[in-house]
């Protein structure tokens, strides 16, 4: 057996870095010769990969992913606190989901306070933090955090081995002592250090998170802004105006001082439904009194006089539904009684709809233009297709990137962990943000709000997002069954951005309806620059294989003008190849999702042509990468190092699916076989092959050492759920 060495200590028999012990080759339980085994066509027939059997192993007592892992000292004081129940707890360091209760968002926030109040030696300043100096904290006596260095040093962690992350450049890294990689910093006198600080104050003020190349972020100033509601879309609104979608907005005004200057106040000033009163006269008397009025509608600054008309109003009974032809049109007026007739004021209604978007028209601004064609593209991946994940994949020959699924509400109302998903990285020359939203007035105004305060290629709208939280606000997959309302959406948002708007669907929401078909070409004539169509309806979720020839029916329907992305179970670069030459030209390439977070390679080996057979050593060396990549993103201090832990097992928590191809009878592997227990061809092979939590755990002690007493984790995706759709 080859022995390979991890962090100094052999990772072949012996001990692990974890310090578990290992076992030699023939102690190894594997099947006998004789066993009853099916063979590789029952196997694949049943969607379980065919490993050798030389590697495979019996069925032992392991830490299941559906568990919360957790440190000795953590378990020892639940044991405590559960008292006489304490014997209905099972043994180890690991204890079903269930059993664990989570604090609330409030009770979080209360431990945070309480925690800053008492000036915790744990919370040490962050500008005594990076100077030494007590005296360096502009707000004294009155700040929150601890400034005795003494007390928080005597307590800190002990440092991780390696360098730290921020070093091998001008930059000093942004948090001084509290950086668990202080020993490797370079020792400065104090005049030396003023002029590091100095030089980072100014790279600061060229631009936010300068220093370390990343770019979107929230400016704080601008946030306060989103929490009074005092910004304005000006784009937005004039469309949503335009297109009668506007209807009891506010507007926002500005009450000008005797001194000249502005004040912000809002004025709840409903619009003048009258339909033929134009937009310059209904602010006239405003402006006469002394208000300046920042219009939701500001054609005045374009020389506009365009007239806003009334939003027509569709008129449904308590027992009309929606449903879809077999053209996957939809069929208002279906009614449970079985009269499909449409009433008269319903086809009036429709022709009020048809006569506002015919007269209705703004000029038209010059749309920057997006070319996916021949490019591999990174999904966008919640919880997983973080900045630092992105950059693995883009190291490893991704192209396009996306950051995770943006809700519109939730950027308008200024909420920082939203906005942190529009992070960018200055490596990502070709990146788009998603966002996900119910009604066209939010996901316009967002629209414009990205465009306006972010750098990005591209807008993609989730219109495939299959998870209940979501669906049930009527938002992501569930707009595909109201394509009255999804055109609204698609028209209102490409109308007031510049910036290529992209979408991305399902087949269709319900098993067996398929409507992508029929609206690919209307979303063209919306506005939108791109599709991707996912091979998976909404109700089937994960639970099937994804359906390419539906696919390449949508091809056959694209117009010319509209660039289609296919999605859906590649995993590998014969498939890639497969679906590119099977739907021809018209397919501009293949968006990369679930099969990237098993094996983020696969960039690599769809540009070189080859299955690579990688090792262990080079999976432990991506995931290094990872973690100075998420040091960088989330921070080298204590807080920092559990953060990228964090996202570093829930990537593990698919990671783990991947088998090596020197293992495998039949190659390559498929996205939907279920791995067997097996051993690999080292210890650290047989180590990232485990589907065992604590194993996980296990595996970021290589890469971050140890992790805090307090140390708990539960995953948050359910991957190893193979035959159910729980996932999302």
């Amino acid at each position: 057996m080859e022995t390979e060495h991890v962090e100094g200590k052999s990772a072949g028999n012996g001990i692990l870095a974890s310090g578990r012990q290992t076992m030699s080759d023939s102690a190894k339980p594997t099947l006998e010769s004789n066993d009853a085994y099916p063979s590789v066509e029952e196997l694949i027939a049943k969607a379980r990969a065919p490993v050798k059997r030389e590697y495979l192993r019996q069925s032992g007592t392991r830490v299941l992913a559906n568990t919360v892992v957790m440190t000795e000292e953590t378990m020892a004081k639940l044991r405590e606190e559960e008292g006489d129940d304490a014997e209905m707890m099972p043994s180890g360091n690991s204890i079903p989901k269930t059993s664990v209760e989570k604090k609330s968002k409030r009770q979080q926030r209360r431990d945070r306070k309480e925690a800053r109040s008492n000036k915790s030696v744990e919370n040490l300043c962050g500008s005594v933090a990076k100077t030494g100096d007590v005296n360096a904290c502009r707000f004294g006596t009155s700040c929150h955090f601890n400034h005795d260095l003494a007390a928080y040093l005597a307590q800190k962690p002990p440092d991780i081995p390696g360098q730290c992350p921020f070093l091998g450049g001008d930059i000093r890294c942004p948090y001084g002592y509290a950086c668990r990689y202080v020993g490797t910093h370079p020792k400065t006198s104090s005049a030396d250090l003023e002029g590091q600080l100095s030089k980072a104050e100014t790279r600061d003020k060229n631009g936010p998170l300068s220093s370390i190349q990343e770019l979107n972020n929230l400016n704080k100033g601008f946030q306060k802004l989103l929490w009074k509601n005092a910004v304005t879309f000006p784009k937005a609104d004039a469309q949503l105006g335009a297109l009668g979608l506007l209807g009891k907005a506010k507007k926002i005004v500005m009450k000008i001082s005797a001194n000249g200057s502005e004040k912000d106040t809002k004025q709840s000033a409903p619009m003048d439904p009258a339909p033929e009163l134009s937009l310059v006269e209904s602010l006239g008397n405003e402006i006469k009194e002394g208000i300046k009025p920042v219009s939701p509608t500001d054609l005045v600054l374009n020389n506009l006089d365009v007239k806003l008309l009334a939003t027509p109003k569709r008129i449904r009974t308590e027992t009309e539904t929606t449903e879809f032809g077999d053209d996957g049109h939809e069929i208002f007026g279906f009614r449970e009684n079985g009269d499909e007739e449409r009433t008269n004021r319903e086809i009036e209604d429709d022709k009020d709809w048809k006569s506002m978007a015919n007269e209705v028209t703004l000029p038209l601004r010059e749309k920057k233009l997006i070319d996916f064609r021949g490019k591999l593209y990174l999904a966008p991946l919640t919880t997983v297709g973080n900045l630092p994940f992105r950059r693995v994949c883009k190291k490893l020959g991704a192209d396009i990137t996306c950051g995770e699924m943006a809700m519109c509400t939730n950027l308008l109302q200024g909420q920082a962990s939203e906005w942190a998903l529009l992070r960018r990285h200055a490596e990502e020359d070709m990146f788009g943000v998603q966002i996900c939203g119910a009604h066209p007035d939010t996901v316009a105004r967002a629209a414009e709000l990205i465009e306006r305060e972010c750098q990005v290629d591209f807008i993609d709208l989730n219109l495939g997002c299959p998870i209940d939280l979501v669906v049930n606000k009527g938002a992501g997959s569930s707009l595909l069954t109201k394509p009255a309302r999804l055109e609204q959406i698609v028209r209102a948002t490409a109308a007031a951005i510049d910036t290529p708007l992209t979408l991305k669907v399902r087949m269709g929401y319900f098993e067996g309806r398929n409507c992508a078909h029929s609206l690919i070409p209307r979303m063209a004539r919306w506005g939108a620059s791109a599709v991707t169509v996912h091979g998976r309806t909404r109700q089937q979720r994960y639970s099937k294989a994804a359906d390419w020839d539906y696919v390449q029916q949508c091809v056959r329907e694209v117009p010319d003008d509209l660039q289609l992305v296919g999605n859906g179970d590649i995993f590998s670069y014969t498939e890639y190849g497969k679906h590119i030459q099977a739907c021809g030209s018209k397919l501009a390439t293949c968006m990369i999702a679930r099969g990237a977070l098993v094996k983020p390679w696969i960039f690599t080996e769809i540009k070189e042509q080859r299955h690579w057979d990688i090792t262990a050593e080079e999976r432990l060396n991506i995931l290094r990468d990872y973690v100075a990549f998420g040091l960088k993103h989330w921070g080298s201090d204590t807080k920092g190092v559990e953060t990228t832990r964090h996202f570093l097992l829930e990537w593990l928590s698919y990671a783990h699916r991947y088998i090596p191809v020197g293992l495998l009878e039949v190659i390559p592997q498929q996205l939907n076989w279920r791995p067997p227990n097996y051993f690999g061809r080292n210890d650290l092979e047989t180590l990232m092959a485990s589907d065992s939590a604590a194993d996980w755990v296990r595996l970021t002690e290589l890469v971050l050492g140890p992790p805090p007493s307090n140390f708990t984790f539960s995953p948050k995706h359910k991957s190893n759920a193979y035959d159910k759709a729980e996932n999302g």
